[in-house]
């Protein structure tokens, strides 16, 4: 299986063109394809930079000529959940037609939509990206191939790999920047690159309150690698 991820600008999507004129931010939560109506049928988070914009976005959406329907499904301040139908666009009927699929969620801001995209093949996967180009933007920005035992390993671990992403983020986006930052600058070499003074200095805080944001995003994310480790403890024993 080849696994590509697309940054993709599609001329006939409601939700790009949305973006493109609202501070509006679109992911999907379930999606069904339906070839013969050439729709697609989507459940979304949709974020707006304010109430206001929330709005805007829904209302942009329900007019675009492509859209067939759409509807609240729940609303709170600036964000909620819609239920869509648009009409099959250029680029998923070329995925489909060249034997691609959707391996994953796709995220819509700023005019741009992230894919993930699969083929069971090279000659599938050329085919489709060749014919990509003629109506639509896109860039690869990245592509991994799993073979027959990879792939099993990864689905067999998917909700280790979860457990992992949902420590991640966890995270306050203060605990993630002095995490990342720290970890940049080589504070957990041996020996340290910088020191609890130099990361206060930066951030302009106490180093009490850098070494408070270390501990908090060092306890989480370190309970989500173990409950990790013991998810796929488990699955081996279940499989043995």
């Amino acid at each position: 299986m080849i696994d590509l991820d697309i940054d993709m600008r599609q001329y006939d999507c409601p939700f790009i063109d949305t973006t493109d004129d609202v501070e509006i931010a679109f992911s999907a939560v379930q999606w069904q394809l339906d070839t013969d109506d050439e729709q697609l049928e989507t459940r979304l988070i949709a974020r707006g930079e304010s109430t206001g914009a929330l709005e805007d976005g829904l209302h942009a959406l329900r007019d675009h000529p492509n859209m067939r329907e759409c509807y609240i499904l729940s609303k709170r301040e600036n964000v909620a959940e819609i239920g869509t139908t648009i009409e099959e666009t250029n680029a998923m009927r070329t995925i489909q037609r060249n034997g691609g699929y959707i391996t994953g969620p796709f995220h819509i801001e700023d005019g741009h939509e992230r894919w993930h995209v699969g083929f069971d093949d090279d000659a599938d996967e050329d085919h489709a990206l060749a014919e990509l180009e003629r109506h639509n933007d896109y860039t690869v920005a990245d592509r991994d191939q799993f073979g027959p035992t990879e792939l099993f390993d990864l689905l067999e671990n998917s909700d280790s790999a979860l457990r992992l992403l949902e420590g991640c983020r966890s995270l306050t986006e203060t605990e993630r920047e002095t995490f990342e930052t720290a970890a940049r600058e080589g504070y957990y070499e041996t020996p340290r690159a910088t020191t609890l003074e130099e990361l206060s200095n930066h951030f302009d805080v106490s180093k009490t309150a850098v070494s408070m944001n270390l501990r908090r995003s060092e306890r989480k994310v370190l309970q989500a690698a173990l409950s990790a480790l013991e998810n796929m403890d488990e699955t081996v024993t279940q499989t043995r």
